[in-house]
C-alpha cells in the first residue's frame, strides 16, 4: 500500500489534483490487481493498495469469476502474474499454463480465442490448485 498527497504530486507535475486522480485510477485498476481510494480537500490523499490473492476455499471461485466466460491474453497474463506473486501458483506451473494458452489459442480469431482461453485457463488452474492442495 502507498499513500500520496494529491496536492504535492499535482504541484510537481504542474497540474490540478483531479488529473492525478484520473491518471492513477485508470492505471491502477482492479483488473491489474489494485484498489485506489482518494480523499479530496486540504489534506487530500490517494491510497493505492495492491490486492493480494488469498489462499482460501473461496480462491478458486474468485478466480473463475475473474476469468469469466472469455478472457484476452493480456488479462490472463495479469491474472497469472498475481497468482504467482501471491504464491498460489509456482513459476514452473505458471510457465506451463502460459505456454499452453499461447499454443492453443494461436491463430484463432477473436472472440473465439478468448472463449477457448477462458475454458483452458479455468481447467488448468483447477487441476493445478487441486494438485497443490494434495501435496
Amino acid at each position: 500500500m502507498i499513500e500520496i498527497r494529491r496536492r504535492e504530486v499535482a504541484q510537481q507535475f504542474e497540474c490540478v489534483p483531479s488529473q492525478i486522480n484520473y491518471v492513477l485510477e485508470t492505471r491502477f485498476t482492479p483488473h491489474h490487481g489494485y484498489y485506489v481510494e482518494s480523499r479530496r480537500g486540504g489534506g487530500g490523499y490517494i491510497r493505492i493498495t495492491r490486492a493480494m490473492v488469498r489462499r482460501s476455499v473461496g480462491t478458486f471461485r474468485e478466480i473463475v469469476e475473474e476469468i469469466g466466460s472469455r478472457i484476452d491474453g493480456e488479462r490472463a497474463g495479469r491474472l497469472m502474474d498475481q497468482l504467482e506473486e501471491a504464491g498460489v501458483i509456482g513459476g514452473t506451473r505458471g510457465a506451463l499454463i502460459r505456454g499452453a494458452l499461447r499454443q492453443e489459442t494461436a491463430g484463432i480469431d477473436p472472440p473465439l480465442d478468448e472463449v477457448i482461453r477462458a475454458k483452458l485457463l479455468r481447467v488448468m488452474l483447477m487441476i493445478a490448485l487441486h494438485d497443490q492442495r494434495r501435496g
